[in-house]
């Protein structure tokens, strides 16, 4: 038996009262979702543990079946390895977002639909300009920005301290920028504080002086010309050192090898430490225009070949986080009729069986425009399995699944047990 996950990232939401009072999943009624809930059975997941963040850093961890409290270093190591930047000891990395400020807030988390190619040159315009020691007598951190993909970015400080808040900035839009600046945990004492603090202040002083120069570049200056959105300053969050992690197949003698294929840095760099080789397809952006066939031809091919193969579609994610319920409605729609369908069509002729999952990470509800730390619906079927009562996939339907309410490493265990 082979193994598949579709993961909708931010796909599971809440009830809208513009759709009648119904989920988006309900409305949407997504034909092969569905079939495959009737087909198979379900359950829900609680996919952040007590204290964590409800980010996909930590939700698509625990659903490959990792304790967060061993692993997780926070987003910018794992984007760090798919990326390819070979973290070193000394090294704090963080996700470096390039957002929109306006009017004192930000206005939104990815730069104004920032493409990767207009990233990359201001990204090599933040490195000409403040990638340099600060404070070199001091021996303070020494500054690095490397690019990654559309709005999502890598932020490198040598002999960072690790003990700081920072706030995702998809999780305050429309909110004063001034007051989610970093700061220090709260708990620390002694030298640490020391060390915290010095970081924190130089991660707000390149917030600044980022301001400063991107507002000066001409892409920006060409943007306002035009009317449109700026990407006028760097957020970085969510920082980390290098994590210790076992693959799965360490875990799980019975995958012998892997695939992950997502648009995602994180995705590809969670993938990378769980011993996945990571695929990459044309065309894939993270967004409701991504390349779903190719994806699911991806997935199809990794099929033939590997055991366990992890698919990740951002697009519900993005559409959720810009408040745009049309665009997550067709996002659902697109991910049920353009990778869904040939994958599962296609696993039906396979010699060897696939069982395969489908769920969410967490909840980015449309209305809210935030994730938030809700157990999500989830659906698991092979040929043979014996169903339960359950006839529709969405957040309601599956609270009777015959799975009940797992949590965390809980579903790769279940998951695994099907031989």
């Amino acid at each position: 038996m082979k193994h598949l996950i579709i993961l909708g990232d931010g796909m599971a939401d809440h009830k809208v009262e513009r759709l009648g009072g119904k989920t988006l999943l309900q409305y949407a009624r997504p034909e092969y979702m569905n079939r495959l809930a009737k087909a198979g059975r379900t359950g829900r997941l609680v996919t952040v543990p007590e204290g964590f963040p409800p980010g996909s850093e930590v939700a698509n961890t625990a659903i490959l079946g990792y304790d967060l409290n061993q692993v997780y270093e926070g987003r910018g190591p794992l984007e760090a390895a798919s990326i390819g930047y070979e973290m070193q000891a000394d090294d704090l990395a963080l996700r470096c977002n390039i957002i929109t400020l306006e009017d004192g807030k930000i206005i939104t988390h990815n730069g104004g639909n920032l493409q990767t190619e207009d990233a990359r040159v201001l990204i090599d315009y933040l490195n000409e300009n403040l990638a340099k020691p600060i404070n070199e007598q001091e021996g303070c951190e020494r500054v690095k920005f490397i690019c990654g993909i559309q709005y999502r970015h890598l932020l490198i400080i040598k002999g960072g301290n690790k003990h700081i808040q920072c706030a995702p900035p998809h999780d305050h839009p429309n909110e004063p920028w001034r007051r989610l600046l970093v700061t220090p945990e709260s708990s620390l004492v002694g030298s640490d504080i020391v060390a915290a603090r010095r970081t924190a202040a130089l991660l707000n002083e390149l917030i600044l002086k980022s301001q400063e120069l991107l507002a000066q570049h001409p892409f920006n200056q060409a943007r306002a010309a035009r009317g449109e959105r700026q990407a006028n300053s760097i957020w970085p969050w969510s920082g980390g050192y290098r994590p210790s992690m076992q693959t799965l197949m360490q875990q799980y003698p019975q995958i012998h090898s892997g695939a992950v294929i997502s648009a995602v840095d994180l995705i590809q760099g969670i993938g990378k430490y769980a011993g996945l080789r990571i695929i990459k397809v044309a065309g894939a952006t993270g967004l409701a225009d991504t390349n779903y066939e190719g994806k699911a031809q991806a997935a199809i091919e990794a099929l033939q070949q590997d055991d366990f193969v992890f698919v990740h579609v951002e697009a519900t994610d993005e559409a959720g986080h810009d408040g745009d319920l049309d665009l997550k409605l067709k996002a659902i729609d697109y991910l049920d009729q353009r990778l869904i369908k040939p994958i599962v069509e296609a696993c039906e002729k396979m010699s060897e069986p696939v069982c395969i999952a489908i769920l969410p990470d967490h909840p980015t509800p449309v209305e809210q425009r935030i994730h938030v730390n809700e157990p999500v619906p989830f659906l698991i079927y092979y040929k043979g399995i014996e169903p339960d009562s359950v006839e529709h996939y969405d957040e309601e339907s599956c609270v009777t699944g015959g799975y009940g309410l797992l949590r965390l490493q809980q579903f790769m265990q279940e998951f695994m047990k099907i031989n």
